[in-house]
């Protein structure tokens, strides 16, 4: 830390600076909704933490629908705390004391970016940011001309800043930076006019040209890699990764000295060499169990897709009968409480009143008798009698890596099965509740409005 920064008290991000500085961005008319129903951080879009003095990035991990976030002019030191911030399109830490650029790779959806005015030397780490549109990284210690190759990974990349930085006073810096970044509109707050951009790309077309093959091989190498991944992914979804060819039968003899010996055995060697029936016997069997696996993985997938379908509806329609018990209670409602203002003695308006306490209970009784319905049925999801009994373990193999093997699907598909019912029933929780409040405030409010309802004087 500097010695001016030293001489500053650093400050913390704890709740009552969160709750302060929504409080300070909000309108009048959303401020007074806040002081009466409270903060959630879960639903806050923007939020501003300018001149705070804060030294360190904390306590952010409840804003998850957080789309603008400012840190600019504080004493931050590190890029940190921000990975669950995923929707993030707008992030400010200029004027801080960050070194290295760092813990950015969740902020996949970052659109624009300001680390101006820090002690950045190298433009690094910022891979996964392929929205970014807007950067200003000037007044910074960048002084390698060639770290501005890295940014051409930017393909939406419109607007750049380096301003300020060392490498800037290079002579060759306009034509690089244009050339290597032919689609710059604005660089250093400034028009890249179409003749600066074309003579730049003219002067550094034999570099640009050897430059773009190698990005192409590169391109294509991460799309194979990237689609071999998505294969392997899928394997591991359906339990089956690695059973499609001989690496289990050769991992298991690979090391060890017992394969060894087994070599010198009585006609060990043909069991065990690559073209004979031992080896293809047990591949086969893998690749049918592989085949089986993915078979099984299509049918728990529409399974799945089918149940949540089903449920859908389930919930549509316990929404519909809910909505259709209001409709008829609010059009009885309204014609009791005309009656209540019209009655001509206080006995009968106490009497409607008495109608419409009863109306009031028993709509609370068939609104909460809709929802223990669907709750109940759901409960069923976590009853461990009605998960499906997976094949037994143990048939006897003496090979340990074919137990292990056996082993790791039958866990993988407890797990699979866990994560999906779990899923669903704590959903279901989520959503019971949200119901049950929304009811009992409904309710009340009803149970309110008939309660200040005024009774006028009898009529002569």
């Amino acid at each position: 830390m500097s010695q001016f920064c030293s001489s500053i008290e650093p400050n913390a991000i704890d709740d009552e600076m969160l709750e302060k500085a929504i409080k300070e961005q909000c309108p009048e008319d959303i401020l007074q909704i806040v002081r009466r129903e409270g903060i959630n951080f879960k639903d806050v879009t923007e939020l501003q933490l300018s001149f705070r003095n804060i030294l360190q990035i904390d306590n952010l991990a409840q804003f998850e629908s957080l789309t603008k976030l400012q840190l600019d002019n504080n004493i931050i030191e590190k890029i940190e705390a921000l990975e669950s911030l995923v929707h993030l399109v707008w992030l400010d830490l200029s004027f801080n004391n960050i070194e290295v650029i760092e813990g950015l790779d969740t902020l996949v959806k970052l659109q624009d970016l300001s680390l101006y005015n820090n002690r950045i030397s190298k433009i690094e780490n910022m891979d996964t940011l392929q929205e970014l549109q807007i950067f200003s990284i000037g007044k910074n210690n960048l002084a390698a001309l060639e770290d501005v190759i890295y940014l051409r990974r930017f393909k939406n990349l419109r607007t750049l800043n380096l301003m300020g930085n060392p490498l800037c006073d290079d002579e060759r810096y306009m034509p690089f930076v244009v050339g290597y970044l032919p689609d710059l509109v604005y660089l250093d707050f400034k028009l890249v006019s179409d003749t600066t951009r074309e003579a730049a790309v003219l002067q550094c077309q034999d570099h640009i040209e050897l430059l773009e093959r190698e990005e192409a091989q590169a391109l294509a190498q991460l799309e194979e890699n990237q689609a071999k991944q998505k294969e392997l992914e899928y394997h591991k979804a359906a339990f089956v990764e690695d059973l499609n060819g001989s690496l289990l039968f050769d991992s298991m003899y690979a090391d060890g000295a017992e394969a060894a010996r087994l070599a010198y055995l009585p006609g060990a060697p043909k069991c065990l060499d690559s073209g004979v029936t031992y080896r293809e016997e047990f591949v086969s069997v893998c690749k049918n169990l592989f085949n089986y696996g993915l078979k099984e993985h299509g049918k728990r997938e529409a399974e799945v897709s089918g149940f949540h379908e089903s449920l859908q509806e389930a919930l549509t329609a316990n929404e519909r009968e809910g909505r259709k018990l209001i409709r008829e209670f609010e059009n009885r409602n309204k014609r009791r409480l005309d009656e209540i203002d019209k009655a001509s003695g206080a006995d009968i308006a106490e009497s409607k009143r008495a109608e419409c306490r009863e109306d009031i209970l028993q709509l609370s009784e068939a609104l909460m008798t809709l929802e223990i319905l669907t709750a109940d049925q759901l409960e069923l999801l976590v009853d461990k009698d009605t998960i499906v009994n997976a094949v037994n373990t143990s048939h006897g193999i003496c090979l340990q890596k074919i137990d292990k093997r056996e082993s790791d699907i039958l866990t993988n598909i407890y797990q699979w099965q866990a994560s999906v019912t779990e899923k669903v029933f704590q959903n279901e929780i989520a959503r019971n509740r949200n119901r049950v409040k929304e009811i009992t405030h409904y309710i009340d409010t009803l149970r309110k409005e008939l309660e200040n309802t005024e009774i006028l004087e009898p009529r002569e």
